[in-house]
């Protein structure tokens, strides 16, 4: 099993966005980088990942779950080889998890969130994983 962080603008779409969709889900899409796209082909349903807020907020602030492993982009243009996935909400953080406190956490030095800050979908160990959830609260 595998764990995730998924970045969205708030913006654009947010987490209280997701939680209203309800079971059904969404599709996570917009995808435009290829170690992102590679990230949602290799995710399986059941998975769940880190709903974090960019830009503003710059915060993780909850759980999802992907229920329906990736599939075409409806989005994209014709030919182009973008995918998503379908997520919905698990749960909410207790506490939001913020990018200065994990930056400032040295069990975290090595998370993607740190090393590779622009990519939108990033793979989560499962030792970060734990150790986020227990500072979140979850």
């Amino acid at each position: 099993m595998a764990f995730w962080l998924y970045k969205s603008e708030p913006f654009k779409w947010s987490w209280d966005q997701q939680v209203k969709v309800g079971a059904k889900g969404t599709h996570w899409d917009g995808v435009r980088n290829h170690l992102a796209k590679l990230n949602l082909m290799a995710m399986k349903r059941g998975e769940q990942g880190f709903f974090y807020h960019s830009n503003e907020g710059k915060e993780i602030v909850g759980i999802v779950e992907v229920i329906r492993e990736a599939y075409p982009d409806p989005t994209a243009g014709a030919g182009e080889p973008w995918v998503v996935v379908d997520l919905k909400a698990v749960k909410p953080f207790k506490r939001p998890i913020s990018l200065a406190e994990i930056k400032a956490d040295l069990k975290l030095a090595k998370m993607s969130l740190v090393t590779s800050m622009r990519l939108s979908v990033q793979p989560v160990t499962e030792a970060e994983w734990k150790h986020i959830c227990k500072l979140g609260g979850v």
